[in-house]
């Protein structure tokens, strides 16, 4: 086979992503024939079909989806090389971090604390659901995600995941409920209003067994898959939050919340998940770094 034809490639790439010739012709200022006759060029090359014809459509053969494969693998290198060597040239350098949603805010912050106000580094932040983010680490298009909901992993998975803190989980609640804080645990969980994670979440797993252990029945006045409407309610005394301090830590320090009791046993932990690459970003392994540094339950 002759040396492979990287121009072939990217444009075998669009089509494949656009599923017809036309619109992945124009969105390359190319005439259709031309494109049709490049594609070909590849196929004769790999010596393989790429694409069947169904419909008005093109659908990827399976040679044609192993090629696709190996193409995003080859284009992705070629880009992150390019942004490192942009880097390493003295450049405005920029670290990509994409976080949970849902994820705390000040932890967000606490992460990023040592890039921010730097001259020479550009942040830029990205939230959304976790499928969406390991796509974007996969794309290269992230650097790292943010998350307290660790992936699942077997022996083909890209991540590298590591532990970055580890919270103390405790009841949070306005000043008026202060004396809930004199009850034994039990009976305050019995008798106290709650605001739990929703159910799907390794927190709300945890607590679950520690009332299911206590043999009490909690009031669950709300539930929410975000901390900061979990922080609003708690400020709005819907009622005690089971959260860790460090989301309302404002909110402790102004003593517009309280922290009643904590929850021993029961924690959160904070995850970066990364890829192993060639090209690692070095602003990346600072940051790690400082965050290796810390205890693992220092707020902040």
């Amino acid at each position: 086979m002759a040396g492979l034809n990287l121009h072939h490639l990217r444009l075998f790439r669009a089509v494949a992503r656009d599923g017809t010739l036309t619109g992945a012709a124009r969105r390359l200022n190319l005439s259709q024939s031309a494109l049709s006759t490049q594609v070909k060029a590849l196929e004769a090359a790999l010596g393989h079909d790429l694409f069947e014809r169904r419909g008005r459509g093109l659908v990827l053969t399976e040679a044609g989806r192993i090629a696709l494969d190996h193409a995003e693998a080859i284009f992705r290198t070629a880009d992150d090389l390019a942004a490192t060597l942009r880097d390493s040239r003295g450049a405005l350098r920029a670290l990509r971090v994409g976080a949970l949603a849902t994820l705390s805010r000040n932890f967000q912050m606490q992460f990023l604390r040592p890039l921010i106000g730097r001259p020479d580094v550009e942040l830029i932040l990205r939230s959304g659901g976790q499928g969406d983010l390991l796509r974007g680490l996969e794309a290269l298009s992230l650097d790292v995600v943010l998350t307290n909901l660790v992936p699942a992993r077997d022996a083909s998975s890209p991540y590298l995941v590591q532990q970055i803190a580890e919270q103390p989980v405790s009841l949070v609640g306005t000043p008026g409920r202060r004396a809930l804080a004199d009850l034994p645990l039990t009976d305050l969980l019995a008798e106290a209003p709650l605001i739990l994670p929703t159910p799907e979440s390794a927190l709300r797993a945890a607590f679950d067994a520690l009332v299911q252990r206590l043999g009490v029945v909690p009031r669950i006045m709300a539930e929410a898959d975000d901390m900061a409407m979990m922080r609003l309610l708690a400020r709005a005394d819907a009622g005690l939050a089971v959260i860790p301090p460090i989301v309302v830590r404002d909110e402790l320090a102004a003593g517009t919340l309280l922290e009643l009791t904590r929850l021993e046993g029961i924690t959160e932990s904070f995850c970066a998940v990364t890829l192993q690459r060639r090209f690692p970003n070095p602003l990346l392994s600072e940051v790690l770094s400082a965050q290796a540094a810390q205890t693992p339950t220092d707020g902040g």
